[in-house]
């Protein structure tokens, strides 16, 4: 199925991954949101679970593994051209994690790795949706200790 036009939504994953009181993030280096920071993540691959999914695109793009997984909540990212066509339709579950040691990297996707404190996050090329997600990780993440 074309990523372009599709006939449905492609679902993906994404991770909110924090180490301390940090979150990692990169830099996106193709589309959707090329150049936008962004949460480590992609799409879900055929027989692939979404746990499996969110740590097999987290090393990909970071070369970290992941300690802890739990289920967050679910985003759409809709784009429709000029014309109103819906040109991309990602169904993207989110999920927040600890990281386990190791030095973040760019991987396949990602043209840039960083840690942010949560009051770092307004200053960047985010995604709207983005910055709430990662809010509400933070709540969850607090919630569970």
């Amino acid at each position: 199925m074309s990523r372009a036009y599709p006939d449905r939504p492609v679902v993906g994953v994404g991770a909110v991954v924090w180490r301390g009181e940090r979150v990692l993030l990169i830099r996106r280096a193709k589309p959707p949101r090329a150049g936008e920071w962004s949460l480590p993540g992609g799409a879900q691959e055929l027989g692939e679970g979404v746990v499996e999914a969110a740590r097999r695109e987290v090393r990909e793009e970071t070369g970290l593994e992941l300690a802890r997984i739990e289920f967050l909540t679910v985003v759409d990212s809709i784009g429709r051209d000029e014309e109103g066509r819906v040109r991309w339709h990602y169904t993207l579950v989110d999920v927040w994690a600890e990281a386990a040691e190791g030095e973040a990297r760019p991987g396949s996707d990602a043209a840039e790795v960083g840690w942010f404190a949560l009051d770092e996050l307004e200053g960047l090329d985010l995604w709207s949706e983005t910055l709430r997600v990662v809010r509400l990780a933070a709540e969850r993440r607090a919630a569970a200790r």
